[in-house]
């Protein structure tokens, strides 16, 4: 007797094998090829125009591949771990986007040479973790007691991507910072200046060019006083409590911190105080209008004064819930819904602030830092309505200020946690969307630097010594791992040499120096210092770039290598796919 194997019926198209595997690279070196030229100081910017005709111009890579509509599916897998890094570190996006796409590149040759790929996933993953412990050992520097020198320098680094100016000026002095203090007079608090030669400048926390000016934020500030330690008496940094308002007109530079959080909204009526110190705030989601039957409610009415009545009980209703909030000591009420202008009549004779409309985000943070409690209604367990006063957070004061062409209230002296906004000023929306894409960045990066308390060399230097490191590593292996190890050094340098490509150097040349150095750092007791030597784009040199305050949070280099990895193992276990072809709906049987 005879059994014949029978192919199941697959309604779509398959692929498998080699074919699938070379088809996947493609498709994620074509993602990575888009956003190749805007890494480094140098890189380039990309306009994004979608299709209502929006148009975004940044060089951040998460943006650049939110905004693309990729189709392909393991081309997805990268536009998602270009999100994860942005989520998990701020910073990084297109470095890891491109060393993914490399180490796939690298490991589809290693299977074309009839390397097995469960063979090349062991080596790499072997390759991260040696190459993560040897970061953690051997490249990080301990900053024990962090000062502002090396959070500026960590946001410069981080900001560095998003300026596009050959200022070799700027550059070869970055590291000659002179520091004198001085008093904010909108925020008192104190800012540093930075004097480059005979110019002075505002604190280059992050830095943006545009038509060749400098616009510089206080991020580090910004975050610094945004300090608090949880329950477990961790010190954390919540960036989220910093909220950034973008106005147009004015310059970049006119750009200034605000010590209290800023709602981009102004009082419900005119005649409300533009001042109220000290603030009891309370936080409500829900409307203070006119109280309304419910859907499906009837009411069967004889006499025509019982209607009036009603009317009459449903006004009534509102003003004993403010009656009950001004009771309380409430004297700021903020809601995410509506006031209609009889509620507002009775705030307005009490002399309290009320604001309508304010977002849900917002008013999370507001309570957060204030240590007010969001309410959604007044009833009781015993059914009747009624306000506690221990819902209510405190402030120093809350007061309406004017900023360019809008009201904006602002909670100063907040009671749990400081609260600080950034004022963004530029020309369009296009100017101040990078210029917040930019701040972002910086402020994730100061906030894993506080938080880590390591840094390591910028400029290619991390990738050059892990490439040189993991070349003499997989020399010691006797077995296959060894090839794939090999390419995951090589995969590595694909940063120093995109690095000198975009700055329009040798990169050839730049990237053998470089690995020379790091040879020498290894192998020689005397030469350890080496090991932070890193590419000088601005010159096309190489130079300590800790030295040159060319640093970055150790942990955005360990995440870049292990999602990376990650990503590309993902892909390289792929060996078929199937696309199902949709099929035409049926009608009704």
């Amino acid at each position: 007797m005879s059994i014949s194997a029978q192919n199941p019926d697959i309604s779509g198209e398959r692929q498998s094998g080699q074919d699938v595997r070379t088809q996947n690279v493609m498709a994620c070196q074509a993602v990575s090829n888009i956003v190749k030229t805007s890494l480094g100081p140098v890189g380039l910017d990309k306009m994004l125009v979608d299709d209502i005709g929006d148009v975004t111009i940044t060089n951040d890579g998460a943006t650049i591949l939110r905004m693309l509509e990729v189709e392909h599916p393991a081309a997805k897998v990268l536009v998602e771990l270009a999100e994860l890094q942005d989520r998990e570190v701020g910073d990084g996006t297109t470095s890891v986007v491109i060393v993914a796409a490399e180490l796939l590149k690298r490991a589809n040759d290693l299977v074309r040479n009839k390397i097995h790929p469960t063979s090349i996933i062991s080596g790499y993953r072997l390759a991260m973790r040696e190459a993560c412990k040897y970061i953690e050992e051997k490249l990080v520097t301990k900053v024990e007691k962090l000062g502002k020198a090396p959070l500026i320098n960590c946001a410069k680094t981080s900001m560095s991507s998003k300026l596009i100016s050959g200022d070799s000026d700027f550059f070869a002095n970055l590291v000659r910072f002179q520091f004198s203090f001085s008093v904010n007079y909108m925020s008192l608090s104190y800012i540093f200046l930075l004097r480059f030669g005979n110019r002075y400048y505002f604190l280059a926390i992050a830095f943006f060019n545009c038509y060749n000016h400098f616009f510089l934020f206080k991020a580090v500030d910004a975050v610094l006083s945004v300090k608090m330690t949880n329950q477990r008496g961790e010190i954390k940094y919540p960036i989220k409590g910093i909220n950034i308002l973008k106005a147009h007109g004015q310059s970049a530079k006119d750009s200034y911190l605000l010590n209290g959080y800023a709602l981009n909204t102004g009082r419900a009526a005119q005649g409300m105080p533009l001042r109220v110190s000290p603030a009891k705030i309370a936080c409500l989601d829900f409307n203070l209008q006119k109280t309304k039957m419910q859907l499906g409610v009837q009411v069967v009415v004889n006499d025509p004064r019982e209607l009036e009545k009603i009317r009459q009980r449903e006004a009534d209703m509102t003003k004993e819930r403010i009656e009950k909030l001004l009771k309380a000591g409430a004297n700021v009420i903020l809601t995410t819904k509506g006031i209609d202008d009889m509620a507002l009549k009775y705030f307005v004779e009490a002399g309290a602030i009320a604001v309508r409309r304010v977002r849900k985000e917002d008013m999370r943070h507001v309570a957060k830092a204030t240590g007010a409690t969001l309410v959604t209604t007044f009833a009781d367990m015993e059914g009747e309505e009624t306000f506690d006063p221990a819902h209510l957070g405190s402030a120093d004061e809350v007061v309406e200020e004017r900023i360019a062409d809008d009201d904006v209230v602002l909670i100063k002296g907040t009671k749990t946690s400081s609260a600080v906004s950034v004022i963004l000023r530029g020309a369009n929306d296009y100017m101040l969307d990078e210029m917040e894409r930019a701040l972002h960045d910086s402020l994730c990066i100061v906030k894993r630097t506080l938080e880590s308390n390591t840094v390591v060399a910028g400029g290619g230097a991390v990738e050059s010594a892990l490439s040189v490191y993991l070349e003499h590593l997989a020399t010691t292996l006797g077995s296959r791992e060894q090839l794939a190890i090999a390419e995951f050094a090589d995969a590595l340098l694909i940063i120093p040499k995109v690095l000198a490509v975009n700055a329009a150097k040798d990169a050839t040349e730049l990237v053998a120096k470089l690995r020379a150095y790091h040879h020498t750092a290894q192998t020689k007791a005397d030469k350890k210092h080496y090991s932070s030597m890193g590419l000088d784009l601005v010159n096309g040199t190489i130079r300590n770039n800790l030295e040159a305050g060319v640093i970055e949070p150790a942990m955005s280099k360990v995440k870049i290598i292990q999602f990376a990895t990650e990503a590309a193992i993902t892909i390289l276990r792929i060996d078929d796919m199937i696309k199902l072809v949709k099929e035409d709906g049926q009608g009704d049987e």
